[in-house]
Formats: C-alpha cells, sequence, structure tokens
C-alpha cells in the first residue's frame, strides 16, 4: 500500500477520560429509545394489573404513611392533608430512588449486550433515567389530581410561584441518580456487594429526607444531617410549592444541590470511561 494513500476509517481507542459524546448519542437514538421501551414493557409485563401499578405503588405507599406515621404515631405534617403531605414527599424520592436503583445495574446487567455489540455504553443508564422520567409523570399527574381536589374542598393548601421550578427540580433528581448510579455501578464490577448495600442504603437514605417528616421538626444535629442531603431542598421546594409547608427553603439550598450534582455527574464520566475500557474482564 502507497504510503500517501489516506484511511476512510481510523479505528482508535479513546484518550480522554472525561468524554460525553452528544453527538454519537444522538446517532443511537433509536436505541435509546428501544432500551426506554424494553424498561417500561418489561417491568410490568406479566403481571395482571399492568401499567395500573404506576398509580397503585404511590398512592398504597402514602396510605401506609398515613396510617402509620400521620394517626398511629401521629407525626406532624405541618397541618397540611397527611395523604397528599406523605404523596408528595413519595413522588420525589420514588423518582431518584428508581434512577439510582436501575442505573447501579448498568454494567452487571447489560454485560451480555456490551461484550457483543458496540454502541456508546451511556445509553443504558440514559434509557434507565428517561423511562423513570415517564413513570414519574404519572405519579405526578396522579399527585396533581389529588392536590386539585384537596384544593377546591378547603384543605389549607397554599400553592404559588415556586411550581415553575418544577421542571428543574425533575432534572436535578433525574442528573443526580444517573451520577451516583453510574459511579456504584462501576465499583460493582468488581464488588458486588455493594449492589446489595445501596439497595439497603437507599431505603435507609429516605429518613434522613423530609419525606416522612417535615423538616421544621428535625432539631439540632440531627437537622443539620438533614440539611445536608442533596435531596432536601429538592423535596421541601417541591412540598413548599404545591403545599404551602413552612419550611427553611432557599435559594442557598438548591444552589447547594445543584452545584453536588454537577461534580457527582462530572465524576460518574470520568469513572464510567475509565471502567468501560476493561470492565468486560472483570465483570
Amino acid at each position: 500500500m502507497s504510503n500517501n494513500e489516506e484511511w476512510d476509517l481510523i479505528v482508535k481507542p479513546k484518550s480522554s477520560w472525561f468524554e460525553f459524546n452528544f453527538k454519537e448519542i444522538w446517532r443511537y437514538r433509536d436505541l435509546l429509545f428501544m432500551f426506554v421501551k424494553r424498561d417500561i414493557v418489561s417491568t410490568y409485563k406479566q403481571t395482571i394489573l399492568g401499567p395500573l401499578w404506576f398509580f397503585i405503588q404511590p398512592i398504597l405507599t402514602a396510605l401506609t404513611f398515613t396510617i402509620i406515621f400521620g394517626n398511629i404515631a401521629n407525626l406532624s405534617t405541618d397541618d397540611k392533608p397527611k395523604f397528599l403531605f406523605y404523596l408528595a414527599g413519595t413522588t420525589c424520592w420514588n423518582y431518584f430512588a428508581d434512577c439510582l436503583n436501575s442505573t447501579s445495574g448498568t454494567f452487571i446487567n447489560n454485560a451480555g449486550i456490551f461484550g457483543k455489540v458496540y454502541f456508546p455504553r451511556l445509553i443504558s443508564p440514559l434509557s434507565v433515567v428517561i423511562s423513570s422520567v415517564l413513570k414519574f409523570l404519572i405519579q405526578f399527574l396522579l399527585f396533581v389530581a389529588v392536590f386539585i381536589v384537596m384544593y377546591f374542598n378547603d384543605a389549607n393548601l397554599q400553592p404559588n410561584k415556586l411550581m415553575l421550578l418544577i421542571p428543574f427540580l425533575v432534572l436535578l433528581m433525574g442528573i443526580m441518580g444517573l451520577g451516583l448510579g453510574i459511579i456504584v455501578s462501576s465499583f460493582t464490577t468488581k464488588y458486588r456487594d455493594l449492589r446489595f448495600l445501596i439497595s439497603f442504603g437507599i431505603q435507609l437514605f429516605m429518613y434522613i429526607t423530609p419525606v416522612i417528616l417535615p423538616l421544621s421538626q428535625f432539631k439540632g444535629i440531627m437537622k443539620k444531617v438533614v440539611m445536608a442531603n442533596p435531596m432536601t431542598p429538592i423535596i421541601e421546594t417541591f412540598k413548599a410549592a404545591f403545599l404551602g409547608v413552612p419550611n427553611d427553603y432557599s435559594v442557598n439550598g438548591l444552589f447547594y444541590t445543584t452545584a453536588f450534582t454537577v461534580v457527582v455527574f462530572c465524576l460518574a464520566i470520568l469513572i464510567f470511561n475509565k471502567v468501560e475500557k476493561s470492565f468486560m474482564d472483570t465483570v
């Protein structure tokens, strides 16, 4: 071959650890949408009630919290309707937890596909976040329906302009769950125990967020711990937007959560790009 002849395509390994190729992901958008459809259909494919579980799960959770924490334990909800208070918290928390739980198994769950064909690996966790957004929207519509009924029944609700921040809150939860999930997934290629630990940890993590108790009920060192939780400003803002719950919400809280989310996501991309080059040797 002549030295002057040029190659049509040069295949070479990635040299940069921090790479998020939007163009390549967009080229594979059909595969992304197929993964999203797979995630949604496979969840309830062999169930009797099917997609109705999207509505049943948050209702049962909020109802259980209302009976146990609201009526039996008589915990405060800042004089707001107990069922709506718990439904607001679980709607946000379920979305974040779903993103984190599902993306934490990215490498292990897709090892068979990753080892056979090339496509941008980030498509897999991204599909989980998108499918989780669709589930969140369904549960959010349920929350709005309950909110409207209670609002017109004079339930001491005070909706306000903070509702304009809802899309931003959803974006923060999705990116934060994606970033933390990718980090966990990268380490589970060597340490499978982390998968079980994160599943258990998420359940405990909920109790240091204002899902069951409003922020106003936490005192002293415990309040500082809860405020350090990056999900606290999101859930408090969501509740404040619809319920008008008195809280310590501040712009600084969302700035903190935004900064935390950006740092976690950047760190996740760095780790993901490093691990994806050699994970097939360890998974």
